[in-house]
């Protein structure tokens, strides 16, 4: 048995075939690697590229936040150079237009200097005892006439103050709602000018008024005394007449017997 098996294994593998598959097998070969190899992992390479990484998106990070602050930047001077879309000037400046035309109403003397020398020295400080009662009578009569005119002139003014009320009432309100109420720095402070410029009108209000009222007393004042210079003339007028010296009077024809 032995020998029929190396008779087998001689026959198979003769000079020839040995050659062939010596061939063969030297073709293979290369194929089929000598050894395994196994992959190297590098922990520490891993962790930087990792943080090299983080990094990176930190920094873009920061950089979208900048971008952001930026561009909110831009929005809010925008809104601070946004301009108020309300305005009172017109207002305020008719008011005032009104004002000044009934002051330039004033009867008898304006509020002129001119005028007031002019018309004082004729109606005021001319009396003299020497005037006829004509003269003294007009006088009078003008001075009265001055006093009620202007008596009449400071109640129209103060009717157009108390008249202003309700309007500058709502331009207030309307003025301290748009300044609560507004987008940027410009629109406020127009605001707040505003308010300040309705302050201002309500003072030249007041101004008006208490030049009307102090023209209407001291009209009054002067009538006073002028009236008491001129009752001080009649009187020096009169002082020099004759005294009164009583005679005999005759009636009827009587001989007075």
């Amino acid at each position: 048995m032995m020998e029929k098996l190396f008779h087998i294994r001689v026959k198979y593998f003769r000079p020839g075939r040995v050659a062939v598959l010596g061939a063969a097998l030297g073709f293979i070969a290369p194929i089929v690697p000598a050894h395994a190899q196994w992959a190297v992992y590098d922990g520490a390479a891993h962790v930087q590229t990792v943080l090299i990484a983080a990094r990176e998106l930190q920094q873009i990070d920061n950089q979208i936040t900048s971008l952001a602050n930026q561009a909110q930047m831009l929005v809010n001077q925008g809104r601070n150079l946004a301009s108020l879309p309300l305005s009172t000037l017109s207002s305020l400046q008719s008011t005032i237009s009104q004002t000044t035309a009934l002051l330039a109403q004033a009867q008898n003397i304006a509020y002129s200097v001119q005028s007031v020398e002019q018309q004082y020295q004729q109606v005021y400080t001319s009396v003299t005892s020497g005037m006829s009662d004509s003269a003294l009578f007009s006088q009078a009569q003008t001075r009265w006439q001055n006093s009620v005119g202007g008596f009449e002139d400071a109640l129209k003014l103060q009717a157009r103050v108390v008249g202003n009320i309700p309007s500058d009432s709502s331009a207030m309100t309307q003025l301290v709602s748009a300044s609560q109420t507004s987008t940027g720095a410009l629109q406020a402070a127009q605001a707040g000018n505003q308010l300040l410029a309705l302050q201002s009108r309500q003072l030249s209000d007041i101004q008006a008024e208490l030049a009307a009222n102090g023209r209407a007393t001291a009209l009054q004042q002067a009538r006073d005394a002028a009236t008491e210079a001129e009752s001080e003339g009649q009187y020096q007028h009169f002082s020099q007449h004759d005294a009164y010296v009583p005679g005999t009077v005759s009636m009827f024809g009587s001989s007075g017997n």
